[in-house]
């Protein structure tokens, strides 16, 4: 058994990848498999797996707005589809909250 670790380091994730996985990776296996929480689960993960990576990187804080912008991104995708249309709602959330965590974490 090795004793490597089963993740990266946190300073070594590149976040805006993981969150656009996420938000479109969970809007696909939802959608796909026809199972909300699978989606959920997905969207979860990511979320989480990020979120570990933005509160060593920066701290609370900005855990706590890229987290919000996230969760907002995902549910506001919801009433903006009906607007727009399903894809457009998703990638541009997906743009938006990518975009942050590239802006705010990524970006060295």
């Amino acid at each position: 058994m090795s004793n490597e670790p089963i993740f990266k380091d946190a300073h070594e994730v590149s976040t805006a990848p993981v969150v656009a996985l996420g938000l479109l990776g969970g809007y696909l296996t939802a959608r796909e498999t026809m199972i909300r929480p699978l989606g959920g689960a997905v969207l979860a993960a990511a979320g989480a797996y990020a979120g570990r990576t933005w509160l060593q990187k920066r701290g609370a804080g900005t855990t706590v707005g890229l987290s919000a912008a996230y969760v907002l991104g995902f549910g506001l995708s919801h009433p903006l589809a009906k607007k727009i249309g399903p894809w457009p709602a998703v990638l541009s959330v997906t743009a938006v909250a990518a975009g942050a965590s590239y802006l705010l974490v990524d970006r060295d």
